[in-house]
């Protein structure tokens, strides 16, 4: 991998999980120090992340996350529910009983993740590894580059949604979906990746988008 692969992937990650924050000021200097890397590889993976919509370039070369709206954020939702339902359905006739068992196993450290009180980032990790792990059991898939596309652009508020799990979220979804894959029903594994997408950010309506915005200081 070049410095410049190696720069963009792991700033790409770091936002998809929610370690840079709304309103967080950056630095190039500042993000090749933390990286240890020269500026010219940091300054070409910003130019690529800001083309993806995940950040904004300032005047005085500072970089944020790009300010969201309750409009943009319903419209992101929105689509990451059509595509990782879409997903979840195509993965159903292909996916294994071992593959299953790997995903009862995250759902469990989750789990545990929160009951101990672990990160926002810890779970946020954890939550994209068991959609990741699902979507991927089909070997024909070529979706996760648009799902992980909104993923990106959702990273740094989703991460703020995970601080407050305990209070969004009630009802285990992955559990859900665990069960309804086991029995190859369609419908019901979709029916719960809806609920968990939704839920995850306690609940679709525009109060609720407003709620998780006005905590992420939008």
């Amino acid at each position: 991998m070049t410095t410049h692969e190696y720069a963009h992937r792991r700033l790409r990650q770091a936002i998809m999980v929610g370690s840079i924050r709304p309103g967080e000021a950056l630095t190039i200097r500042g993000i090749a120090e933390a990286m240890e890397s020269s500026p010219t590889p940091v300054r070409e993976a910003l130019r690529r992340l800001s083309s993806e919509g995940a950040l904004k370039v300032l005047d005085n070369r500072r970089i944020m996350v790009p300010r969201m709206t309750a409009d943009r954020f319903g419209e992101l939702i929105a689509l990451r529910t059509v595509l990782e339902q879409h997903a979840a359905r195509r993965a159903v006739d292909h996916i294994t009983e071992k593959q299953i068992d790997r995903l009862v196993e995250i759902d469990k450290a989750q789990d545990e993740a929160i009951a101990r009180k672990d990160s926002a980032t810890a779970l946020l990790l954890l939550n994209q590894e068991f959609h990741r792990t699902l979507y991927t059991a089909n070997p024909d898939q070529i979706i996760m580059p648009m799902v992980e596309s909104v993923w990106l652009q959702l990273g740094p508020f989703l991460g703020i949604a995970m601080e407050y799990v305990e209070q969004l979220y009630f009802v285990d979804r992955h559990r859900e979906a665990i069960a309804a894959l086991r029995k190859r029903d369609e419908d019901g594994v979709a029916a719960a990746i809806g609920a968990d997408i939704r839920e995850g950010i306690g609940g679709f309506e525009r109060a609720a988008i407003e709620n998780l915005l006005r905590l992420a200081g939008q």
